[in-house]
Formats: C-alpha cells, sequence, structure tokens
C-alpha cells in the first residue's frame, strides 16, 4: 500500500497557492499574501473572480488537474482561507506539436530520428527505412510510445534557447496543432542573427546603432509594428507579432545606419519570446538595469495606419497568411516574406510556383 499519495494529487492542486510564500512554514497560504496577489479585487484583469489570471495548458488538463484544483479550491474557499470562489480566471489551450511517426511492417514503432528517407516510389511518394528495413510514415502527435518526440536539449545544443522558443511560438496560431518541422528551425535563426548584425558589429564586436532621427518610412513601420503587435500578443497571436517583427527587423537591415529610436523598441517587443539574446543587446546598448524593467513601447499614433495594405498569401487558393505591407513593397521582398509566414505548411520544401501580384496577393502552388 502507498502511503505517499498526497504529494503528488494534492501538492498538485494547490501549487499557485504556495508559490505566493513558499517559506512560511505557519499558514498552508497567508490570507493577506494571497489576497495581494490572487483576490478577487487584486486587480482590473481578475474581473472580481480572482485567482490565477491566466493559465495556459493543454487541453487534456481540463479534466485531470484543472478540474481537481477546483475541488480542492472550493473546500478552502469554504472554509475561509482564500477569498477568490475559482482557483484561475481564464483558460487558454495551447494546440499539440505534432510530428511524423514511423513502424516496422509489424506495426512497432521506431525511434523517428534513426529513420532514412530514400527514393520516391512508382508514385512519386518517398520511401523510408530504419536499420536498412522498410518503414511505415504516419502523422500525428508526439509521445514516448510513438518515439518521435524531439528532446529540448538537442534543440538548446544545436540552436540556442531562444531560437527553440522563437520558432514554437512563430509556427501557427497557438490554439491550434502545428506540424514539427526541424529544418525550419533555421530561420528562426537566421532571423536572430540578422537581429544582432543590426545592433553589433561582428568583425569588431563594437555597437554599430546611431542616435539620429528616424525617416519618414522607418517611423511610420514602427509604430504600425508597435501597435498590432500590442494587438497581437494581448490576443495571444506571438506567431504574427513575430511575423511583424520581422519585417521591421528586415527594413532594419536594407538602412545604412541602424537607429537606436527603432531597433530599441524592437528587442523591447521581442524579449518575451527570445528573452536572452534580448537582454544582451540591451546591455550592449548602454542600459545598466534589465530590460525588464523598461516600459512596453508605445505606438505615436500620428503614424499608425498609414499606407499600409493587406497582403494575401494563398495556398491552392486558400488565405493561409496575411501581411500588413508597405503600397510600394518590392515583389521579392513580398514573396519572400509570403514564403516565411507560411514556411510550416510548405513542410520545408521549395514551393513548385509562386505567383506574386505585389502589395495584395501572393499565391503559392506547393510541391507535390
Amino acid at each position: 500500500r502507498d502511503t505517499n499519495t498526497m504529494p503528488n494529487w494534492a501538492g498538485s492542486c494547490w501549487y499557485y497557492m504556495r508559490y505566493l510564500d513558499p517559506t512560511d512554514t505557519e499558514h498552508m497560504v497567508e490570507k493577506s499574501e494571497f489576497d495581494y496577489w490572487m483576490g478577487p479585487n487584486h486587480n482590473e484583469t481578475a474581473g472580481k473572480s480572482g485567482g490565477v489570471d491566466l493559465y495556459i495548458g493543454g487541453v487534456e488538463h481540463a479534466v485531470l488537474h484543472l478540474l481537481y484544483s477546483r475541488f480542492w479550491h472550493k473546500v478552502l474557499f469554504d472554509l475561509g482561507f482564500v477569498d477568490s470562489a475559482e482557483p484561475f480566471h481564464k483558460l487558454f489551450n495551447q494546440g499539440m506539436i505534432q510530428a511524423y511517426a514511423y513502424t516496422d511492417d509489424r506495426g512497432q514503432y521506431v525511434p523517428a530520428a534513426e529513420v532514412v528517407e530514400g527514393p520516391a516510389d512508382a508514385n512519386g511518394e518517398p520511401t523510408f527505412t530504419w536499420n536498412g528495413e522498410h518503414a511505415n510514415r504516419e502523422f500525428g502527435k508526439m509521445g514516448k510510445s510513438l518515439k518521435n518526440i524531439i528532446t529540448p536539449d538537442d534543440m538548446y545544443a544545436n540552436y540556442g534557447a531562444d531560437t527553440f522558443r522563437l520558432y514554437e511560438m512563430g509556427m501557427g496560431p497557438l490554439a491550434e496543432s502545428r506540424p514539427w518541422n526541424t529544418r525550419n528551425v533555421v530561420g528562426s535563426m537566421r532571423f536572430l542573427q540578422r537581429l544582432w548584425r543590426n545592433v553589433v558589429d561582428e568583425n569588431t564586436g563594437e555597437v554599430r546603432v546611431t542616435d539620429g532621427d528616424l525617416d519618414t518610412k522607418t517611423l511610420k513601420l514602427l509604430n504600425n509594428t508597435i501597435a498590432d503587435v500590442t494587438v497581437e500578443m494581448e490576443a495571444m497571436r506571438p506567431n504574427t507579432a513575430i511575423a511583424k517583427l520581422i519585417v521591421l527587423n528586415n527594413h532594419l537591415t536594407s538602412l545604412d545606419e541602424v537607429p537606436r529610436a527603432a531597433v530599441e523598441p524592437l528587442i523591447l517587443m521581442l524579449s518575451p519570446i527570445a528573452p536572452h539574446i534580448c537582454e544582451e543587446l540591451w546591455n550592449k546598448l548602454g542600459h545598466s538595469e534589465s530590460l525588464a524593467h523598461a516600459e512596453w513601447p508605445k505606438a505615436d499614433e500620428r503614424y499608425v495606419g498609414q499606407d499600409t495594405v493587406t497582403a494575401v498569401v494563398q495556398i491552392k487558393g486558400k488565405v493561409r497568411a496575411k501581411l500588413e505591407v508597405s503600397p510600394d513593397i518590392d515583389p521579392k521582398e513580398l514573396e519572400k516574406m509570403a514564403l516565411e509566414s507560411v514556411a510550416d505548411r510548405l513542410g520545408g520544401k521549395e514551393p513548385r510556383k509562386v505567383i506574386v501580384k505585389a502589395p495584395k496577393i501572393v499565391s503559392i502552388v506547393p510541391a507535390e
């Protein structure tokens, strides 16, 4: 008989309260401490319900951990230990990361990392082998039993934690399941490399930004980016926020001199997603205090909403992305932005055809 089950289930049902003061030896949760952080009046976001403002977790959590947390919290509320009736104010379910899995001819799963892609068969479909034996490919969620898990430690070692975070947040809508493709991680790494080179001279290591004024085009793009990214981040759409930050960074790359007034807001907006490189760049720009204490950029409304059009990106006639671009954008630049915005849907393959009608439509015919 296992007599030590309480730390497992009970601990996971009220940990969010213990986090408030884990060194308190006299209270399960001290009432005034709870009221300050999670009481019904602790901030406007709580909407009088109290609890944790936002909980992000997989949908399977709703019938396991979150359900039991409500039971435990209800008991504590009825006993008067806490003042909020619910443990969590808002729940957001993120989608699953999906990937290919492989089986041998017996139907047993084999390690996906060890599978080798071979030449196409008579029908033009790719073939796969594992240890020299035929393997079958299927698509679904990641799992240990499916032997197709991507180990975060390997991603950190090869690309860095910021690249890994940036790729995951940019894969697609956060609430939807998205396909994993390691080859597309390189695009996220290149974006961060371009950002670094916009601030630091890669030959001398010196900061290369200037303190000059922004030209009109940069001023409009910066303020529209700030306004759009603020909306997208608050709406839990980091993928579209990242796409807009990439556009701004690409524009700065095209300038002879990178202005501080444009690159610093860019770094602040990117910092929730790529905190390590942004913190280092912030320090190199001469700030002694962490960017965590800096205010989120605010858009100058005089320059917001001017001179942009919505470019629609289609794959096989279906709209897959929308981009806010300049009316006089170069068709090649629009094509590049469009391909980056739907890279995951193309599965790392070069499209068969791309038709660009700048500035409003990009139609993509994927490879068969």
